[in-house]
């Protein structure tokens, strides 16, 4: 239980590391609108982008222990915990990306990391 439980860790921390830097990624490209006529443009601008190109390279070995985690435990028991990446995000957003994080979003993150502590307990 316990290697599970770390497995599901390094998962989310991971997932959490790969979503910064898509979001560092697509933050440099500036807005983008999806038209089918730019399509292959678009797709090339993100697959040579060394954020997006290295944020999904990282997601996808979080998917590798994600994976490893759910042959050992019960999903009921292991998804709460992707939970944690709404904490991860948080944090991320203030310090990475300076955004304003209200008194009410805080809060409701609070909410949801006692969550995953009732489960990781139960």
């Amino acid at each position: 239980m316990k290697t599970a439980v770390l497995y599901i860790l390094i998962s989310v921390l991971g997932g959490g590391i790969g979503q910064i830097l898509l979001k560092q990624g697509m933050s440099s490209m500036g807005p983008l609108t999806l038209e089918v006529g730019q399509m292959g443009a678009i797709l090339w601008r993100m697959g040579t982008n060394l954020y997006v190109l290295g944020g999904l390279v990282i997601y996808g070995a979080s998917t590798v222990f994600w994976l490893s985690a759910l042959s050992r435990v019960d999903l009921s028991f292991a998804y709460p915990f992707v939970s944690l990446s709404y904490v991860v995000m948080l944090i991320a957003a203030w310090q990475i990306f300076q955004e304003d994080i209200s008194a009410l979003r805080l809060l409701g993150t609070m909410v949801v990391g006692l969550g995953v502590l009732l489960v990781a307990r139960g």
